[in-house]
């Protein structure tokens, strides 16, 4: 008898064991997605949760807004740090996670009005208009400004107002920065790096190929290759080891921005209203769907993020910025969750979906 009790014993502390474990798991933090209302004179973000599609917070920026025509002007880091550009008052604003909330930490200043963000090395990466900045930073805490360098055009010269797309970590030794210049094809920017830090080196500016035109959004693979939207010229580029190796069309139509799912690159495609999904190899890049799924709105995208197994756009119509939800599978198959989400303002600009903090996740 002795034993039998000792048995049911131990079986109940393993179901309460259990059952502290579920409720653990059960409590773990939500899944955030945050953009940006991109006001020109008092910008701030908004908080959703990705299951519920509710508005968690709208918090300010302490900056002013502005950006047009790029490509993360918000982004998260390990699900613990979000970045956001006040373009309008060259300063980044960061904010810390404080459960399934963002609370301001501070405001970094740059060295040209900001327009995208990139998190890598230990260190935060701004592109602005003219200048690309390094922030170094101390695990999810950034610091002071360790880095600058000035974009250059391929032909030579400074980039004009609002040629700036996107900034991307490639390796522990170089970025990439997007430069659209039409009626010229468009450069992609190669930022020498130094421990993480930007270095004062000119950057090696590479032509987009002849025939095509705006280099805009892109992803970096595992293996280091990029692949970059040719917006305008409604075609895909692969980019890897300092050039484009090859080029295709896109099937849609002004594929602008860019975000990764595994294996699959998913572009959101401003003149047909669609998003796209790809796959690339180390040589080349093929069309794995031209329409993975409609706008759901009919609005134009103006960017794109995933993460979690949830894909993230934002779209605008007349007068009204739209948040579109869908989850991700294995196969990177997208279906649609719930209604799109009315913004509350005409210029909503970015999205970022943010994970359960590192020490939140099991």
């Amino acid at each position: 008898m002795s034993k039998l009790v000792t048995a049911c014993t131990a079986g109940a502390l393993l179901m309460v064991a259990g059952s502290s474990a579920q409720a653990r798991a059960e409590r773990r933090g939500l899944t955030l997605v945050v953009t940006m209302t991109n006001d020109a004179t008092a910008n701030q973000i908004k908080v959703y949760d990705s299951r519920t599609r509710t508005l968690l917070q709208t918090v300010s920026t302490h900056g002013k807004g502005g950006a047009a025509g790029n490509a993360r002007g918000v982004k998260q880091f390990n699900g613990e740090l979000f970045a956001a550009v006040n373009n309008g008052s060259n300063t980044v604003s960061l904010f810390r996670r404080d459960g399934d909330a963002l609370k301001f930490d501070k405001l970094v200043t740059t060295t040209s009005a900001p327009v995208s963000i990139d998190f890598g090395n230990d260190h935060m990466y701004v592109a602005g208009a003219t200048t690309v900045d390094s922030f170094a930073m101390d695990r999810n805490e950034v610091e002071w400004k360790d880095g600058t360098t000035s974009l250059e055009l391929a032909g030579g010269g400074v980039p004009p107002a609002g040629s700036t797309a996107q900034v991307g970590v490639v390796s522990g030794r170089q970025l990439l920065i997007t430069l659209k210049t039409d009626p010229d094809p468009g450069t992609v920017d190669i930022i020498t790096l130094h421990d993480g830090a930007v270095t004062s080196a000119a950057p090696k500016a590479v032509s987009a190929p002849d025939g095509t035109l705006t280099p805009f959004g892109f992803v970096v693979n595992r293996d280091g290759t990029a692949v970059i939207t040719l917006a305008h010229s409604s075609q895909v580029g692969l980019f890897r080891d300092g050039a484009f190796t090859a080029v295709i069309g896109a099937s849609q139509t002004a594929d602008c921005w860019a975000t990764r799912v595994g294996k699959y690159v998913f572009t959101a495609n401003t003149g047909s209203g669609t998003l796209s999904r790809f796959v690339a190899t180390g040589n080349n890049v093929f069309v794995d769907s031209s329409i993975a799924a409609p706008v759901v709105t009919g609005g134009s995208p103006v960017d794109i993020d995933a993460n979690q197994g949830v894909l993230g756009v934002i779209d605008h119509t007349a007068g009204q910025s739209h948040l579109s939800l869908w989850t991700v599978n294995e196969f990177g198959e997208l279906a649609v969750s719930g209604s799109p989400i009315d913004v509350g303002v005409a210029n909503a600009n970015g999205v970022s979906i943010m994970p359960p903090a590192d020490n939140d996740r099991r």
